[in-house]
């Protein structure tokens, strides 16, 4: 598990641990938009286990400042520039598993049906979160155009749409977490991510999938 600060991934660690879930699992220190942080964290894999079969990008920014370009510039160098690096740095890593998933935590308003959508309230109703969405959306490309590159090798590429549920990606007060009383369960988002992962989701590599879809798909109007 990798995050920015150190001391917040051994406590989540903890917290994993007392909840009596089964396996091992270790932390290592990783700024996704710095790129001697990069090397450093894909060092001490190749280091202490040789080769990585899964990688989830799941770091994110919802940066809705009112100054456009902090908030497109911050949203684009941890959504998409920081995600790109990473895959770019450890997939050498993956290439070296038997079976290896490549998933970017991305969302259904990063798609142009969606966003275009007069009836898709929560696209519509943020403020300033246009920076978020356009993030999103070249981070569904990048998904695509790996899936793509390396298509004659073992790897999954996946896009994943984690739904709309309780994050401090909005902010750090409780209203926002709660994504103004509408946001759900993130065990759902945690159990989507298992289940590609152990397999149940092959046919759709190369593709933006959700809990119960695919997209693009019409008649759905609220994602994350």
């Amino acid at each position: 598990m990798a995050c920015r600060s150190l001391e917040k991934a051994n406590n989540a660690m903890s917290e994993i641990k007392a909840a009596g879930i089964k396996g091992h699992i270790s932390t290592v220190q990783m700024e996704v938009t710095d790129q001697s942080s990069i090397e450093q964290a894909a060092a001490h894999v190749r280091q202490q286990f040789g080769r990585l079969d899964v990688l989830v990008s799941n770091a994110a920014s919802g940066c809705r400042d009112p100054d456009v370009k902090t908030r497109f510039r911050l949203c684009m160098d941890t959504n998409v520039v920081g995600p790109a690096v990473i895959a770019e740095t450890f997939r050498p890593l993956l290439l070296k598993s038997e079976k290896p998933y490549s998933l970017y935590v991305s969302s259904g308003l990063g798609t142009i049906p969606w966003a275009s959508d007069p009836n898709a309230r929560l696209s519509r109703g943020i403020a300033n979160g246009g920076a978020y969405q356009a993030s999103k959306a070249a981070l569904n490309m990048i998904a695509i155009r790996e899936s793509i590159e390396f298509s004659d090798t073992a790897l999954k590429v996946f896009a994943v749409s984690p739904g709309f549920v309780r994050s401090n990606l909005r902010g750090p007060s409780e209203e926002e977490i709660s994504g103004w009383g509408g946001a759900g369960d993130a065990t759902v988002s945690g159990e989507l991510i298992l289940s590609i992962i152990q397999g149940n989701r092959d046919a759709d590599a190369g593709k933006l999938v959700a809990k119960d879809y695919v997209y693009p798909h019409g008649d759905r109007k609220v994602s994350s």
